[in-house]
């Protein structure tokens, strides 16, 4: 009997087949078939969640580089309304004057409370005003929409040209 037990071929020789590993161990490569092949949907399950952490990170790239603008054009506004106050005490009064100090000390501590601040305090805060006074925001919302609009339609026009309700023909 332990004749037989040597003696018997293996199936590559009785196949003439190459020994490889392949041939040796296929399931060995089987679950790693399994782990490349990921099911469509799956698929797009990653690519959505991919996409999605892109435009989150993107529009928080742009919501700081809005805020950075934001606080240096207050700063700016500041400016021009403390520089504007020397005028308005000659032109009106020493009152109106320091009405208008105030004002650009008010718009300075703005500026400063947005730089200061993280982007999610702001959104936070933002909230909280609009939960206080819906009235406010939407009227504050509708009056921001307004005067962009026009800047973007006075930005559209050509310079010295003014809109007219129908075009005027040559006469010969």
């Amino acid at each position: 009997m332990a004749d037989d037990t040597i003696n018997k071929p293996t199936p590559a020789v009785l196949n003439d087949l190459p020994l490889d590993e392949d041939t040796i161990a296929p399931e060995r490569d089987a679950p790693e078939a399994k782990v490349e092949t990921a099911s469509p949907t799956q698929t797009l399950k990653d690519s959505a969640a991919k996409l999605s952490k892109e435009a989150t990170d993107r529009a928080r790239s742009y919501a700081e580089d809005g805020k950075a603008r934001a606080g240096g054009a207050l700063d700016e506004l500041a400016r021009m309304v403390s520089d504007a106050a020397a005028q308005v005490d000659e032109k009106v009064g020493p009152q109106y004057g320091q009405y208008a100090r105030t004002a650009a000390e008010t718009i300075t501590g703005f500026s400063d409370q947005i730089k200061a601040k993280e982007l999610d305090e702001l959104i936070e805060d933002a909230r909280g005003f609009v939960s206080k006074s819906p009235a406010i925001a939407i009227g504050a919302a509708a009056a921001i929409g307004f005067v962009l609009a026009r800047l973007v339609k006075s930005g559209l026009e050509p310079e010295g040209s003014a809109p007219s309700a129908a075009p005027v023909d040559e006469q010969v």
